[in-house]
């Protein structure tokens, strides 16, 4: 590719040049009725031209750039003024963008998939693009136009809304005569220029029953390439489908007679892409019931149902590698997850491209999607909800803040893979946990199978945590049980944080990657009458971790509170405020921060305030439930002004950053702040009570020996990545609802750990919209 720096791509041992890493910025601007939802305003790129460099400093060799005929059409001079400074910096810094012209869109608010204006359209655009950088070499006109063309007229997600078999075959042939033209129109200008054609490739399976259903969605899903390639002609599965969908021989034929083929075929897999199909519906939830006026159906991921599990990244380029036998690529790989499941589903793809082309496959690239994340992606965009999904940057923090995606991407890009310890064990779609409905084995075997299948899991180095009987440290455990990193809960009886020479024993001993330090005194009141015990566990005890983490060259976690604060700020404290406790709890936590981050330079020092959860029994959430559910009176301060932090929340935010290699002091409480009693009243509200037996009363009039601050709301200067406090509330409602019930002796009930772990994203397929007919 242009751009690239020859001397830096050294060729392999068979003469071909190395696998590219190339990178790719979610740029999406889909209608959706009236709206026109924009990802670039949303992660805030459209301002910001400093990311090119960021991206260039990954070392990454292309960049899936977009050139939107949307926005274009707001302003074309803006549009040409913003564009021109981002790709002139791009071709400086030798990474060559292949420009997306129409993103999951419908064109701009004049035209849409059903319009034949479209097609000419988009050519005139196109050539404007070519002719004002004549120097950009590769394009994707459109982007997954058979995607498209189902979210948009099959099942009706986005504009035109159609819900027909008639107009989702129309929008797909208008998206590829559009791509045809426009690199007709592009190619007017530079000869040279490359069709690289993405879709979302995928596999369905089933059962017995609806072999022939799923045998339909694995001939349609070739349709776009096909298209393309000149392949839709007589003898084609679905040439007489298309026909009865009102698709003419002479609009099919004119594709054959004059081909678009990819110069690289781009593949796009996510974790949903594989789906199973069951007509057994009182095995799944209703909302994946749906149907194909001939059977009544579920359709779920294969991921969560099939004891074969996913085929995989390899398993899918196989298949399309077979049909095609032209240059692949990977464009897009993602996952919406926790982060150490994001480096293991890139590291798979990696894997599997590496293997691949030992095995003669023309595969170029795989391109790590999202560099900035991703928003709404979870409700397919028709939601504006601004639900995020961190990419290689986290666009959250100002400016966007380099994740270990970032990291592992430039270990990758140089060639080398990066040896942190998470990708030592299997992601989750390669575990037991995958599984959310009744096992089943498909109906069609799977013909190509991921290397990493039957990779076995390397266990590597543990995380050692402390505070074993602490409601935190048990959560930690939960937790890393459920992601799948490796840990040892250390008791007080093997390890004192406050004695150094059992520290070390245990560390030396378990050779870990990272400290978590969850000990400590909690009792805030007696902390008054008890302040030796207090400094010793809170402040001594960290510090000798401290001096034990330092020593050994690794990152120690520790927590401290937002009782550090005298609440005369009386605005969210953020990290750089200065701290100024009331109570000797306070003190002690204030003295723990000072101590671990000048001992210990890759000291993580959490800072989080009156945090509740699921899965014990004493948090103000769960104890005010409780009472209320007994009818029993509840008194809170109206005017001691907080920011709760459910404990799930902040332990798998605690653990991003860990393995992200943050540093310093983060501020992690869900965004919101509230006083104690409109806690209480919010909880009853979300549980159905009655709030009139919750009274309201000023701090003063409870008479606690230690004095604390009447706003404590903690903020954050360096990025607030927790949920809201509302969000929050309702998923410790869900959490709770499908437990035996929080309120059991021992205190350990647990809900589904699926449900633990962030959203799964992909582009799932809405199973209760209709089906294409038979």
């Amino acid at each position: 590719m242009e751009g690239t720096n020859k001397a830096q791509t050294p060729e392999t041992s068979d003469g071909r040049p190395p696998l590219e890493i190339w990178g790719g910025i979610e740029c999406t601007i889909n209608r959706v009725g009236d709206r026109f939802p924009d990802q670039l305003i949303k992660n805030g790129h459209y301002a910001r031209l400093s990311d090119i460099d960021a991206l260039a400093n990954l070392g990454i060799k292309a960049v899936r750039y977009p050139a939107l005929w949307e926005r274009n059409h707001q302003n074309p001079e803006e549009h040409w003024n913003w564009l021109r400074p981002r790709l002139t910096r791009l071709r400086e810094r030798g990474v060559n963008p292949i420009l997306g012209l129409v993103h999951h869109g419908s064109g701009p608010a004049h035209t849409n998939l059903l319009d034949p204006g479209f097609v000419t359209g988009l050519g005139e655009y196109a050539e404007q693009v070519a002719r004002q950088f004549p120097w950009v070499t590769h394009y994707t006109p459109v982007n997954e136009p058979l995607t498209t063309a189902r979210f948009s007229c099959l099942y009706g997600h986005w504009y035109p809304h159609k819900t027909d078999d008639a107009s989702f075959a129309r929008s797909l042939l208008i998206q590829c005569q559009a791509t045809r033209l426009a690199m007709k129109r592009i190619r007017s200008v530079n000869p040279a220029a490359q069709l690289v054609q993405t879709e979302d490739m995928g596999r369905t399976y089933s059962t017995p029953t609806l072999a022939y259903q799923a045998e339909f969605e694995n001939h349609r899903k070739w349709l776009s390439l096909d298209l393309l390639s000149g392949k839709v002609v007589p003898g084609h599965p679905l040439w007489e489908r298309l026909l009865e969908w009102r698709l003419t021989e002479d609009e099919l034929l004119e594709f054959a007679n004059d081909p678009c083929p990819p110069d690289i075929y781009g593949v796009n897999y996510y974790i949903t892409s594989e789906r199973f199909i069951d007509e057994r519906l009182d095995r799944y939830p209703p909302r994946t019931h749906g149907g194909n006026g001939k059977h009544a159906y579920a359709d779920v991921s294969v991921v969560r149902a099939s004891t074969d599990g996913i085929s995989g990244p390899g398993g899918i380029l196989e298949e399309v590698w077979e049909r095609y036998r032209r240059p692949l690529a990977v464009t897009e790989a993602h996952i919406g997850c926790t982060r150490e499941e994001q480096l293991r589903w890139i590291l798979e793809f990696h894997n599997d491209a590496q293997h691949l082309r030992s095995q003669g496959m023309d595969l170029r690239a795989i391109t790590v999607w999202s560099m900035l994340g991703a928003f709404d992606w979870c409700s397919l965009l028709t939601r504006d909800e601004n639900i995020y999904e961190p990419g290689a940057f986290d666009v959250r923090s100002n400016p966007p803040r380099p994740t270990a995606i970032a990291r592992l991407t430039k270990s990758l890009a140089a060639g080398k893979v990066e040896d942190h310890p998470v990708l030592g064990m299997n992601g989750w779609w390669r575990r037991q946990i995958r599984l959310v409905h009744p096992p089943s084995t498909p109906e069609q075997p799977r013909k190509y199978v991921s290397v990493n299948a039957t990779r076995k899991p390397a266990l590597g180095r543990p995380i050692l945590i402390t505070g074993a009987t602490g409601t935190l440290g048990q959560a930690f455990a939960r937790l890393c049980e459920i992601r799948g990193i490796p840990y040892f809960l250390a008791t007080r009886q093997q390890m004192d944080i406050c004695r150094p020479e059992t520290i070390e024993s245990l560390v030396t001993g378990l050779n870990p990657w990272a400290i978590i330090n969850t000990a400590g005194y909690v009792r805030v009141d007696q902390a008054e009458t008890e302040q030796e015990r207090c400094f010793r566990e809170n402040a001594t005890g960290p510090a000798e971790l401290a001096k034990v983490a330092a020593h050994h060259g690794i990152p120690l976690v520790t927590f401290s509170s937002d009782l550090v604060f005298d609440g005369e700020k009386r605005a969210p404290y953020v990290e750089t405020d200065t701290t100024f406790p009331l109570n000797v709890y306070g003190a002690s936590k204030a003295q723990a921060e000072q101590c671990s981050l000048e001992l210990c330079s890759r000291s993580l020092v959490i800072r989080t305030s009156a945090f509740f959860g699921p899965w014990d029994l004493h948090n103000f959430v769960t104890v005010t439930l409780d009472k209320l559910r007994k009818r029993e009176p509840v008194q809170a301060p109206i005017d001691a002004i907080v920011s709760p932090t459910y404990v799930p929340d902040l332990v798998n935010g605690t653990l991003d950053l860990l393995i992200d290699g943050e540093t310093g002091i983060w501020h992690l409480a869900n965004r919101g702040q509230t006083s104690w009693a409109e806690l209480a009243w919010a909880v009853a509200e979300r549980s159905g009570l009655p709030r009139d037996i919750i009274e309201p009363r000023p701090l003063h009039k409870f008479h606690l020996p230690a004095k604390r601050p009447l706003y404590s709301v903690l903020g954050s200067s360096r990025g607030e990545i927790l949920p809201t406090l509302q969000d929050a509330l309702n998923r410790y409602f869900d959490d709770i609802s499908a437990v035996r019930g929080p309120f059991d002796a021992a205190g350990s009930s647990m809900h589904h750990p699926i449900s633990e772990i962030p959203c799964f994203s992909g582009k799932p397929f809405p199973a209760s919209n209709p089906r294409p007919r038979l």
